[in-house]
């Protein structure tokens, strides 16, 4: 019997199964990552996060959603796993170079730059993905944006309103995206921006780090918010800050929840 150590971990109440594999190999497949991930058979968690070596970062970050697809980015992971490094480290991963930072507010990660371009995000022909010319029954007028991983953003008159449980899925798998969409519906309050997400091979999520991301930067472009913009998800509160041509940097809190052992 091999046992792996784990660290339970979650952002706003995105949840996560970490395993620190830099100095060991980690057998996992598709079917592993389900397991661990189920939430009454397994560990139970939103994504499972691998931490392993990297030349030309602290480390890389390799990240599975619930059904066991590898996906490029994960915004709340990336402040877990800089919390658990215990210092700044610079973050490779398969959605690009990512830096993250503890303070005293929380941690803070810089998620890199906002991707636009119809092929960036991608999409499955070109359009303007400033105002994607598509809609889903009440759904319409989406921008589309590229935080590591694509999004499709909804601005609406009560995010609580939309049956997203129903259309998520539907918006998810459509043709025109052909990696599929993170789905996100938002409204904006005088207390910030109130987001929803469908998580593309995840579902409905307490928090989603890069739809926080590119939601704002989605208010942000279409003046409805300037930045630092403050996120309210249902799991809690994020900042995003971001200006035209930088870097979008998140601050939020991350709690470890407790450590564990498996045998894979």
């Amino acid at each position: 019997m091999a046992l792996h150590g784990f660290h339970k971990m979650h952002g706003l109440g995105n949840d996560f199964v970490i395993f620190d594999a830099r100095k060991a190999g980690l057998p996992l497949d598709s079917a592993t990552v389900r397991q661990i991930a189920h939430r009454q058979h397994g560990i139970g968690c939103n994504q499972l996060i691998v931490m392993e070596p990297s030349a030309q970062a602290d480390f890389f970050m390799r990240i599975y959603n619930q059904d066991g697809g590898e996906v490029e980015a994960c915004g709340n992971a990336t402040r877990c796993v800089t919390w658990l490094a215990g210092r700044d480290v610079t973050i490779d991963s398969a959605g690009g170079m990512l830096h993250g930072r503890i303070g005293d507010r929380g941690v803070s990660v810089d998620m890199g730059e906002p991707r636009f371009g119809w092929d960036q995000i991608p999409l499955g022909y070109a359009m303007d993905t400033a105002h994607l010319p598509l809609a889903w029954e009440m759904l319409d007028d989406p921008m589309a944006v590229n935080i590591g991983n694509p999004h499709v953003i909804f601005f609406v008159a009560d995010s609580n309103a939309v049956d997203l449980e129903r259309l998520g899925p539907v918006i998810e798998h459509d043709p025109v995206f052909p990696e599929r969409v993170n789905v996100n519906v938002a409204h904006v309050g005088d207390d910030g921006v109130h987001l929803r997400v469908w998580e593309r091979g995840v579902g409905l999520t307490l928090a989603c780090g890069t739809g926080a991301c590119a939601t704002a930067v989605a208010a942000i472009r279409r003046k409805l918010a300037s930045s630092p913009v403050t996120v309210h998800l249902p799991g809690g509160v994020l900042e995003i800050a971001w200006a035209e041509g930088g870097l979008i940097t998140m601050i939020g809190p991350v709690a470890h929840v407790f450590t564990g052992e498996i045998d894979l």
